[in-house]
């Protein structure tokens, strides 16, 4: 009878393991989900925000068109179209701005681009649990 504590206790340990792996999964699934959620609604509203820059650039220009041709000079050439050159630009640089923001936005939501959310807490408790076992039972198996 003596010699099935050890076995016992090593297939607790086991046990132990298996349930360990398996709640290590479900919360692995469980912060993937939480992450693409987030990121999804940081897609959405950086969407957005270009959307209102665009369409806030659009109206600068039609303004700024309208403006220079009611003082009677030509967008098309000469120093409206540098005015109107500038404006797309800065835009273009503040929508790579924003990317450069986004991209960000999304890394930070993990520690490290290495881990993957890992936790080995568990497994280590369980582990040392299971070396536990493993030790009392080949001590026990030395007694006999």
């Amino acid at each position: 009878m003596a010699q099935l504590v050890p076995v016992a206790s090593l297939l607790t340990g086991v046990v132990g393991l298996v349930g360990a792996q398996q709640q290590a999964q479900a919360q692995r699934r469980q912060q993937a989900a939480i992450q693409e959620n987030r990121e999804a609604q940081l897609k959405v509203a950086n969407q957005e925000a270009a959307r209102q820059r665009r369409e806030m650039l659009a109206r600068t220009i039609a303004s700024t068109r309208a403006r220079l041709a009611a003082g009677g000079v030509s967008a098309g050439e000469g120093s409206g179209a540098a005015l109107l050159s500038g404006l797309e630009e800065e835009a273009e640089a503040r929508d790579a701005a924003s990317d450069r923001q986004f991209a960000l936005r999304v890394a930070a939501g993990r520690r490290s681009l290495l881990d993957d959310q890992l936790n080995l807490g568990q497994f280590l408790r369980v582990g040392s649990q299971l070396a536990t076992g493993f030790s009392s039972s080949f001590r026990s198996l030395l007694n006999l």
